[in-house]
């Protein structure tokens, strides 16, 4: 039998590989999140729409807008955490907030978060001295924190309100709460694997190690996730529609599983695929209004944070490829004007006369 299994795991890896697998099931999310999408939207009514979009208040706006700004604070902190972990402590933390919030925002709409976000940072942290190797343990301390934010938020929520996600998994409700016992079993394991290693905990093998946090640093780190994806459900929570009534725990159950489907999909954005999903787990609202607040939700923490992204690159590009090396050739040009009235000096054995600049 461990023959057999060794043979058809040697043969999956030849012929298909888990990065052929990956893309093959990110493509099949897509495919049908476009179609459940295409199906919902049929009949819409765009004035509909439009007199939703007016009907949400202007105070709820600015409060979530303001837990989007929240959000990505917290979001700063996965970076700054996970140098800190690997011992990276000459980055200070406004580098840590720059790489954090531009590799998100600007990984997530683009797509292929895992490889656009991981370019971002090694463009940031390669001037601080940081490898390809040390960028890859961030990526994956980051990452480990937002899978254990989720996890923990996700457990609670489902065990609680294990019906919030029945329409989303066409499971029942006593299936979504062993799944949910599952993940908070899965997070104390963790913490007693962490609690009770004599040795220091690694993951990897060869020049690639990463160090795990202790117990008492994972409660942080998992904090930092909560915090995050708190924000964010806060923001879509204040942007529902009054009526007919929705507890938060409900919403972010459903947030939170719609966030993640749209993760795994690694479309631009999550679009399509995150609004597919909430449009099919709520389907007591109705579609013109909850697309409302979609849209706003979208302007709110994808398109603003996107385009505020992009325009710190491209003046972090331009300062370092034109302002700064410009500034450079004119103190060099400078200094030389200056040695060789010094040398002229010399030679003609006159006193050196101030340049003007």
């Amino acid at each position: 039998m461990h023959r057999l299994l060794t043979t058809l795991g040697r043969g999956f890896k030849d012929k298909i590989g888990w990065k052929r697998l990956g893309i093959a099931a990110s493509l099949l999310i897509i495919a049908l999140a476009v179609t459940i999408l295409a199906r919902t939207l049929k009949g819409i009514d765009s004035g509909i729409i439009l007199t939703a979009l007016a009907d949400i208040a202007p105070h709820r706006i600015g409060l979530a807008a303001l837990c989007v700004v929240g959000a990505f604070c917290t979001l700063t902190f996965y970076d700054f955490f996970a140098l800190r972990t690997i011992g990276k402590n000459h980055v200070p933390y406004r580098i840590a907030a720059l790489s954090s919030f531009t590799s998100y925002t600007i990984g997530h709409n683009i797509g292929a978060t895992v490889f656009t976000g991981g370019a971002i940072r090694f463009r940031i942290y390669s001037d601080y001295g940081l490898t390809a190797i040390d960028v890859a343990k961030i990526c994956f301390l980051s990452g480990l924190t937002f899978w254990l934010g989720n996890l923990f938020v996700l457990g609670f929520g489902m065990a609680w309100h294990p019906w919030a996600a029945s329409a989303m998994d066409l499971l029942p409700p006593a299936m979504n709460r062993l799944i949910a016992i599952g993940c908070l079993a899965g997070i104390a394991a963790y913490f007693f694997w962490l609690v009770t290693g004599k040795a220091r905990r690694e993951l990897g093998q060869n020049g690639w190690k990463v160090v795990l946090p202790s117990a008492r640093l994972t409660l942080l780190q998992i904090l930092i996730g909560v915090v995050d994806l708190g924000f964010c459900a806060l923001a879509m929570y204040l942007l529902m529609p009054t009526e007919p009534h929705i507890d938060f725990v409900s919403l972010a159950v459903v947030f939170i599983l719609a966030t993640l489907l749209g993760f795994a999909s690694h479309a631009p954005g999550s679009i399509g695929v995150f609004d597919a999903a909430m449009l099919v787990a709520l389907p007591e609202f109705g579609r013109e209004q909850l697309l409302a607040t979609l849209v706003v939700f979208r302007i709110l923490y994808f398109m603003i944070p996107f385009g505020i992204s992009i325009s710190i690159m491209g003046m972090r590009e331009f300062w370092l490829n034109v302002l700064q090396p410009w500034q450079e050739r004119r103190r060099l040009n400078g200094a030389c004007t200056a040695e060789a009235a010094v040398q002229q000096s010399i030679e003609s054995r006159q006193p050196i006369k101030r340049l003007k600049r």
